[in-house]
């Protein structure tokens, strides 16, 4: 389906963006373009993928620019069939303090893709969501509950012939950047206590590699306006970071700190109003796009009879991970895997 196709990864260099490109660099994909706004990522990006894959590294184009800046975009969009929006503020504390630049970017940004998406031609917008966004009490999770609407809304403007747009929601990928693991791995091998928030609380947790899949599902079956949300397993932290000791042999302390600005105790995948229309389609749920218009006289003499038994799915109610689980979840990481290796010379 990608055979001489060319795919743009907006927000490229981070994870997620080189998930894909793991993924995709050995296939019959024309070009996969990485658009994003920190010239040194992408410079170490470009050179390690040279020396990775010599051959297949000129598939790689590379496009400074911002989201949230609508000309660097129709430049990096000319041509493309295929996008991955990727793009966005995403910690949670740093969107508590500025969260206006987290609506220039997660909101706004959103809006300018799409906008140039759809003049383009582009066949089919993917655009990642996170858990935060339902039920939303921070401001990143906000952001990003706007970034839905704005991905749904636009949705429903052009024909599904045109483009398809639609979207992912996932929770916590393990060893992404900025994420919990490699805080708590830099802390051993630094002999630091583990800074846990709060050991009760629970996320779910996914590879790099479940995220890509989540997204590849949805670009091979959501519909336009379609949320995508995979039936994720959850651990609590306190199991996490015992998880990442027992792994490394260490006896670091916990250290209880407290909650962060702007965390839940518990992360939802699923609101309970999502549920109602959700969609079981094994290892995922699919969530059509309520696509009723603005006539809101029928509201008044017709509703919606029907309701799903699914109440809302979050990392409370879903599959707890044990300990031996978590293990052996995370062994299954490259980065983990490099770690322990790394660690077993230093010992």
């Amino acid at each position: 389906m990608f055979k001489d196709r060319i795919l743009l990864i907006t927000g490229g260099t981070g994870s997620f963006g080189n998930a894909v490109l793991r993924r995709f660099l050995d296939t019959n994909i024309k070009e996969i373009r990485i658009f994003s706004r920190d010239e040194k990522k992408q410079d170490d990006m470009r050179h390690e993928y040279q020396v990775q894959y010599p051959v297949l590294s000129n598939k790689i184009k590379f496009y400074i620019g911002d989201v949230r800046d609508i000309q660097s975009v129709k430049n990096a969009i000319y041509g493309v069939d295929y996008i991955f929006h990727a793009a966005a503020l995403k910690q949670v504390p740093s969107c508590e303090f500025f969260p206006l630049e987290a609506v220039k970017t997660n909101v706004i940004g959103t809006d300018n893709v799409l906008t140039v998406a759809i003049e383009e031609g582009v066949k089919k917008v993917i655009c990642l969501s996170t858990d935060k966004a339902a039920y939303p009490i921070n401001a990143m999770g906000t952001s990003k509950a706007m970034m839905e609407k704005v991905y749904i809304a636009k949705s429903r403007t052009v024909s599904p012939d045109k483009i398809l747009i639609c979207g992912t929601r996932y929770g916590n990928v393990l060893c992404s950047r900025g994420s919990v693991v490699p805080l708590f791995v830099e802390q051993i091998k630094a002999g630091l206590s583990l800074t846990v928030t709060e050991p009760s609380m629970t996320r779910f947790i996914m590879s790099l590699e479940e995220a890509v899949e989540l997204v590849i599902y949805a670009f091979e079956h959501a519909h336009s306006g379609d949320l995508m949300v995979q039936k994720s397993p959850a651990s609590t932290i306190s199991d996490l970071a015992q998880a990442v000791k027992e792994l490394f042999h260490a006896d670091n302390e916990i250290k209880i700190i407290g909650i962060r600005h702007g965390e839940k105790m518990y992360e939802t995948l699923l609101t309970n109003e999502e549920c109602a229309r959700a969609v079981d389609c094994g290892n995922f749920y699919q969530v059509p796009a309520d696509n009723r218009d603005l006539n809101y006289d029928n509201y008044f003499t017709q509703g919606n009879t029907k309701r799903n038994k699914l109440t809302e799915f979050n990392s409370a109610n879903t599959k707890l991970l044990n300990v031996a689980e978590i293990k052996e979840k995370l062994l299954t990481i490259p980065y983990i895997k490099e770690e322990l290796a790394n660690w077993e010379e230093m010992k």
